[in-house]
């Protein structure tokens, strides 16, 4: 229904749009793609690699994984055209991955080269023994210098392509804290105790803060104001899968985000 393949009446059918006896429904097939990825030799930024594990600085607009629309130029594909092994614990069309990013956002992903790795590492995102950190430009001066935001999230059940804080969704919390204050903008790090789709976008838009750049959730205002939404994974600590070794990743944010935060300061 997205790609507009599904027709209701002779007109472009929505996914939430109920259907009653004597309707008509025409509908074309849509092609599957390949049954597993194949490698390409797409350029990566690795921070980190050994046997076990790689940490890489995605660039913004690199989508993690296959979908519909994106059946190749993903991060899985250019992971297969590293060579070696890789976990397949995630599914045979998410070999590495061990967790997501979005498209827009950019910074640091880590990727298993095994299963056992890979379960590892499930375990402490899991137990939040993981932790991921973020700067974020959200639009607007938020009150406090730092907070928590709770809120469970869930599919927008008015727009299914979005997620928003509904009842009934899955816990999430996120911890905030003011780093820079500007004219337009506040630049705010945030970590995650959970890791729910779009869980920072979401809570900082609940908060009436969208992220400059997110049309989703934001509007043509916040697009208006930056290419993607300003949104970058600046920090990672893990144990080591292998030794237990505590380890922290650390890298800059991208020029456009930093770019965009000058305009809006």
């Amino acid at each position: 229904m997205r790609q507009g393949a599904v027709r209701l009446n002779g007109r472009p059918a929505r996914p939430a749009e109920p259907v009653a006896e004597g309707d008509l429904v025409e509908y074309a097939l849509v092609e599957a793609g390949p049954a597993a990825p194949s490698a390409e030799s797409i350029p990566l930024q690795v921070v980190y690699q050994d046997g076990d594990l790689l940490v890489i600085d995605k660039p913004p607009g690199l989508v993690v994984h296959p979908a519909p629309g994106h059946r190749s130029g993903t991060l899985v594909h250019a992971l297969l055209g590293l060579g070696g092994d890789w976990s397949r614990a995630g599914g045979e069309a998410r070999p590495g991955i061990v967790h997501r990013l979005d498209a827009g956002t950019s910074g640091l992903i880590l990727a298993a080269r095994n299963d056992p790795a890979h379960r590892v590492l499930a375990a402490q995102l899991a137990d939040r023994s993981l932790t991921r950190t973020y700067l974020a430009i959200a639009l607007g001066s938020l009150k406090a210098d730092q907070g928590v935001l709770e809120g469970p999230i869930g599919r927008d059940p008015r727009h299914r392509q979005r997620m928003a804080v509904v009842e009934g969704g899955r816990f999430a919390r996120t911890r905030y804290a003011v780093q820079e204050r500007g004219r337009q903008a506040t630049l705010v790090q945030a970590e995650l105790d959970t890791g729910r789709t779009h869980q920072v976008r979401v809570h900082l838009a609940s908060l009436g803060h969208p992220l400059a750049g997110d049309r989703v959730y934001g509007g043509a205002r916040a697009a208006a104001l930056a290419e993607r939404p300003m949104l970058h994974a600046c920090r990672l600590r893990l144990r080591h899968p292998r030794t237990g070794e505590q380890m922290t990743f650390e890298t800059p944010p991208p020029d456009d985000f930093n770019l965009a935060w000058e305009r809006l300061r």
